[in-house]
């Protein structure tokens, strides 16, 4: 979801009920033209909008063939499609049948005719902001024939879908707005809402996931990444051939396939298109290709030259005693084989030491023992750590885990400059020692207090020594974007609410850093972790106004910039940041290794990075 919200509006309610009664009045929707048998047909009943100008009403003895059953789970039924379409593109011909947790007695080829009460159906509730299916409920059929052919499939491709995403209503509902198939791709997809579609020999571009589905894409040129996905590289160009795959087949009778990004299904894959609150629209395959493993390779960084400081940060997903020891094991092992044993790795996500537990356990030496141990073992360095316990309960994620941000440190290899008086609650600040910037506090917490810090994570800044210069690294997790609008939101362009705490938090880290250059101009300052936010987002730009520090993602190539997965697109949410005297001609060399997010095996759903630095 993977997954930035840009200023929030404050809408007065809308319900479904009104948007079609306004639509009906501006005869944006109206009551279609008898069909030329005389009962109501699929396409009538879906209408050239995303609602239905039959939402709330009975309809009778709809014909159409199945073609395709969902016979588990909570949400059972069956699509049936109009094997006699009309002419305008904007009309779906096919609908879904719900029927709850009972199995319906239909099956593909089967020619019914179907009754029931037409509904607008919102995957996690109207307020989740989504788009709703047009389906039938309370529904009765009638088996007319069976062994029918079924209808085509509908390929979607880069000449069936249109590179523009999403109409904009300027933040408000494209509900109402009349469906342009051939202008925006989210208009198309929904053109065929529960009809047969159909990808050929498609690209993977997000990993199998626990859930058992994929990612694909239908373009197989636009956005490629260098390693097979679709790089997310601005608001504009979200990659409108996504498209999400899962499995009608019971997986007892047909596994589904573990797929890594790069990988291809070989051949066709069709099935109903749904829509549902876990990334949109989703191809339902009665009919899967094959898998085509193209060996995707984990990647593996240069070591650090003996004049070279690593500095790396790692995002190790919610880390505690109670996680297997398989995991610490491998976080280990990529820390000493992939990432080279860096100098010094700033965390985030790690728990305090009995993980979920709630019962106001803050501290978190076990988790990081743990870790550390399990790196000697890997035949890594002597790590030490540093951090701060938080306040209970205020710092965000999972419930009683009280997770936070931490470093480690190669005391062979770097010194950690230890200044006491930083707590939880006290903010660090920046002092003048021996004419240069230094800390207060190290490690120390930034502004703490600060209402931009609610239920997220603090920035803690350490002082380090490395070949008798001064290294100042601050380590970041900013607030997450839950709660934002998705990109296949009815409401376009999507409210990123998050971004605002984001944009505030990231301004306090920029004061910091130019309170740093203002005590030393020449001061060597790294800003690392997970920001949960792209390189083109306002809060980065937050972050780096005033040209105090320097993303070095916007260094990479474009189809490199990426450390992280979420609905297919490759995309950036962890960041390094430089200030300007460390920056220059082959001073810094700066890589996101590869050997997480890509893949449905992952130790985290984050890639690792590492910046390298010559004083």
């Amino acid at each position: 979801m993977p997954s930035s919200r840009r200023r929030t509006t404050r809408r007065p309610a809308v319900t479904l009920g009104t948007l079609v009664t306004a639509a009906l009045a501006a005869g944006l929707l109206t009551a279609p033209a008898a069909s030329a048998d005389g009962g109501v047909r699929i396409h009538d009943v879906q209408g050239t909008t995303r609602l239905s100008p039959y939402a709330g009403k009975q309809v009778s003895d709809v014909p159409g063939v199945v073609t395709a059953v969902r016979g588990f789970g909570s949400a059972r039924g069956f699509w049936f499609q109009d094997t006699d379409p009309d002419k305008d593109a904007a009309t779906s011909e096919a609908l879904f049948v719900f029927t709850g947790s009972t199995a319906p007695d239909v099956k593909p080829g089967d020619a019914v005719l179907v009754s029931g009460t037409v509904k607008e159906y919102y995957p996690g509730g109207e307020k989740a902001g989504l788009q709703s299916v047009t389906q039938l409920t309370g529904a009765r059929w009638t088996v007319r024939s069976s062994g029918n052919a079924l209808p085509a499939a509908v390929e979607l491709n880069a000449r069936t879908l249109p590179a523009r995403y999403a109409p904009d209503a300027h933040g408000g509902s494209v509900e109402g707005l009349p469906l342009r198939p051939g202008r925006y791709a989210l208009d198309r997809f929904e053109s065929l809402e529960g009809m047969r579609v159909s990808v050929r020999n498609a690209p993977v571009t997000q990993a199998t996931s626990e859930y058992h589905d994929l990612w694909v894409t239908a373009d197989r040129r636009h956005g490629r990444t260098a390693r097979g996905g679709v790089v997310y590289g601005s608001y504009a160009d979200p990659n409108a051939a996504r498209v999400k795959v899962a499995s009608l087949v019971p997986f007892a009778q047909r596994p589904f396939p573990v797929a890594d990004v790069g990988d291809e299904l070989t051949g066709v894959t069709a099935g109903p298109l749904d829509y549902d609150n876990h990334g949109g629209y989703t191809l339902q395959a009665t009919e899967l290709g094959r898998l085509t493993d193209r060996g995707l390779k984990r990647e593996t960084t240069r070591k650090q030259r003996s004049g070279e400081l690593a500095v790396a940060t790692y995002n190790v997903e919610n880390l505690s005693p109670k996680t297997p020891q398989e995991k610490f094991d491998r976080l280990a092992s990529a820390l000493v084989t992939n990432l080279a044993s860096p100098d010094v790795v700033a965390l985030e996500e790690v728990q305090d030491d009995n993980g979920t537990g709630n019962d106001g356990t803050v501290d978190a030496s076990v988790t990081l023992k743990k870790l550390t141990d399990a790196i000697r073992a890997a035949g890594g360095p002597a790590y030490r750590w540093r951090q701060i316990n938080p306040v209970d309960g205020q710092d965000g994620g999972q419930p009683g885990g009280n997770i936070r941000t931490a470093f480690l440190f190669n005391p062979a290899r770097v010194s950690f400059t230890d200044t006491a008086g930083g707590d939880s609650t006290t903010p660090v600040e920046v002092v003048r020692d021996g004419g240069k910037a230094a800390l207060s506090a190290s490690p120390g917490r930034i502004d703490p207090a600060n209402e931009a810090w609610k239920n997220s994570r603090k920035p803690l800044a350490g002082q380090f020594t490395f070949r008798g210069e001064r290294v100042f690294v601050i380590v970041n997790h900013f607030n997450s974007k839950g709660g934002d609008q998705g990109l296949d939101s009815r409401f376009q362009a999507p409210a990123r609410t998050s971004e605002v705490q984001r944009g505030q938090q990231a301004k306090i880290v920029n004061t910091f850093v130019k309170r740093l250059l203002a005590a030393d101009r020449k001061a060597n300052v790294i800003v690392a972790g997970d920001l949960n936010d792209y390189q083109f987002s306002p809060a980065l730009s937050a972050l780096t106004a005033g040209r105090v520090l320097t993303d070095q993602v916007d260094l990479l190539p474009v189809q490199e910039r990426y450390g992280y997965v979420f609905q297919g697109n490759s995309q950036v949410l962890d960041h390094i940041l430089t200030s300007p005297a460390m920056n220059g001609r082959k001073r810094t060399d700066y890589d996101i290794v590869h050997i997480n997010a890509e893949f449905a095996d992952q130790a985290s759903d984050h890639d690792p990075q590492v910046l390298r630095w010559k004083p």
